[in-house]
């Protein structure tokens, strides 16, 4: 059981209609969102926030977004929102070689030159403390402009919220998400963790 139970889908109904947005992201609503409804104005910010972050303005892809989030949440350890983020990923088109190899993605030829420069960003931004650098940004600048640098770290600082929130919470873990994270983390031992339901 979580620290706080989520509601019901029906709780809020303005909640409810912006949720899904998730339907399409990872085919259900995640109980993160239905605990954040206990006070509607939150889960309401966080889903617009959460929209506004992933709409594609430039050439960072639905996918890489996901990617990013991933590396994200490793970074900072938070096994429910790995599983959600590889989901995401391959429910907006990432090739399955990035899928099954994204541990890999510094040396793996699935990944461009592109994409592991905006990984390794996501990976310095999201460690404490912060290890962002002039080498990163100048790897960033080779292949992205500021406004998919601004993108990229929207992700990143919202998953930052999400992986805080997650594993202090101790959310629950939906079914689709764990599987998604057995199929792709697995053979790197990949588990719920405290998102099992035993936590408290």
């Amino acid at each position: 059981m979580a620290l706080v139970t989520p509601l019901s889908a029906e709780h809020d109904l303005e909640t409810k209609e912006l949720a899904e947005f998730f339907n399409e992201t990872l085919g259900f609503c995640p109980n993160s969102v239905l605990t954040m409804q206990r006070r509607p104005a939150i889960s309401k910010a966080f889903i617009n926030l959460n929209k506004a972050v992933m709409a594609n303005e430039g050439k960072v892809t639905s996918a890489l977004k996901r990617m990013i989030a991933w590396v994200s949440s490793n970074a900072t350890g938070c096994r429910y929102c790995q599983a959600h983020a590889i989901r995401a990923a391959e429910r907006y088109g990432a090739e399955k070689e990035q899928l099954d190899n994204i541990w890999d993605y510094r040396t793996h030829p699935a990944f461009s030159e592109a994409e592991r420069a905006a990984l390794d960003f996501s990976l310095a931004a999201s460690q404490v403390p912060n290890a962002v650098n002039a080498e990163i940004k100048e790897r960033l600048y080779q292949y992205w402009d500021e406004g998919e640098i601004v993108e990229m770290l929207g992700v990143i600082s919202l998953f930052g919220y999400l992986n805080r929130w997650n594993d202090s919470m101790g959310t629950d873990i939906e079914e689709g998400a764990v599987e998604s994270g057995n199929k792709y983390l697995g053979k790197h031992g990949y588990s719920v963790g405290k998102h099992d339901g035993s936590l408290y």
